[in-house]
Order: C-alpha cells, then structure tokens, then sequence
C-alpha cells in the first residue's frame, strides 16, 4: 500500500490513523504544501482534485479522505471499524459527514488564524466568531455522546475517527471553549488509542 500526503494535513491523519488501526503496512510519501507534487500530471492523473491524500491498494487508486477510512474498514476492519449492524454502521456514517459538512466550516477560521497566520496578520474577530460558532456545533456531539462511548455506541469505529482528528484541534487551539464534558470524555478515551497519538497529537502545524 502506498500513501501519498504529508503528515500535517488532517485528512491525511485521517488516513494514517486508520490504517494502523487496521494493522496495515505501507510506504507513505510527503505530497503537498511544502513538498509540493499535488500540482503535477502524475499526481493528478491519480487525484484529478490535487488535494491530499491518495492510496493506492493493490492497484485501485483511492481518494477523499473520509471515503479512504470508509474503504480500509470495510476491506479490513469488517466487524470492528466497520460495524455490521447497517444502524450501528449509519451511526459511524453520519458522524463522519458530520465532519465534512457541519464542523468543519466553524473550525477553519480558528484553526488557520491561529496556527497558519503570522500573529500580526490574524482576524481576531474572525477567530473568536469561529470559536463561539464551533462551540455551539460540538455542543450538538455532547448531547448525542451522552450515555455512549464513542459516536456509535459502546464500541470504537470509523465514526471516530475522522470527527476525532478534529476534536484533537478544539482542544489543542488557544481559545475559550464551552464545557462539554461527554466531548471530553471521549476525547480523554481517544487519548488512550496510540494511533491517535502519534498521528493525530503531534503539535498543530
């Protein structure tokens, strides 16, 4: 298996993670800011999209990084990070397009203002609106984590992990944040996977 994307990219920790979830080897190359390669023919003939990551897995060329864990769980996780229960597994699903379509848009101005700006460049009022925005949104999760483990239920899935790369920024970003102590809870569970930390904790960048 090879993984083509740089370790600071969430969607790329998305990846990472999983597949050591899964127990997997595989050759990782750095594509993207920095390194560059995302622009060139031979990467976009892969990804026409030009953003990271990509895998490769026995010649299937895959891409989308939610779609990635979807994929390395069903393939080898089945039962475990893809639950079989078609409800347990909407479960998984929904928290991970949660993700994609509802917190990441609150989290993006906190999270590039503060680690991706020079202090003299940021929006505070930006930020702190950002903040404020992606409070109210993790409030939601709080609620629904109430009397479970993990996003799913009682047991750690796929649902985690694209949700759980995020939250890791929440807590880690310098701001005021509501005390949601189910979030937190499952955040301090997540904390306990090594996976977790060696990708997803290393300091923002």
């Amino acid at each position: 298996m090879k993984i083509w994307g740089r370790v600071n990219s969430i969607n790329v920790m998305k990846v990472l993670w999983c597949a050591d979830e899964c127990g997997l080897k595989y050759d990782r190359e750095d594509v993207g800011m920095a390194f560059g390669g995302n622009d060139q023919k031979w990467y976009l003939d892969m990804n026409p999209n030009g953003v990271v990551p990509t895998v490769e897995d026995g010649g299937r060329i895959i891409y989308e990084s939610n779609t990635i864990v979807r994929y390395l769980a069903a393939k080898y996780a089945a039962g475990t990070l893809w639950p079989n229960d078609p409800g347990v597994r909407s479960e998984a699903d929904r928290w991970m397009d949660w993700q994609n379509s509802t917190i990441n848009g609150p989290m993006r101005d906190a999270f590039w203002g503060l680690i991706r700006t020079a202090p003299e460049k940021r929006d505070m009022a930006a930020i702190n609106k950002s903040a404020v925005e992606a409070g109210k949104v993790w409030a939601r999760l709080d609620q629904k984590l109430e009397g479970k483990l993990y996003v799913a239920g009682q047991h750690f899935t796929m649902g985690d992990i694209p949700v759980g790369c995020f939250v890791h920024r929440w807590f880690a970003l310098p701001i005021e944040r509501p005390e949601l102590k189910n979030v937190k809870a499952w955040y301090e569970r997540l904390k306990a996977r090594p996976a977790y930390v060696k990708y997803v904790m290393p300091p923002l960048s």
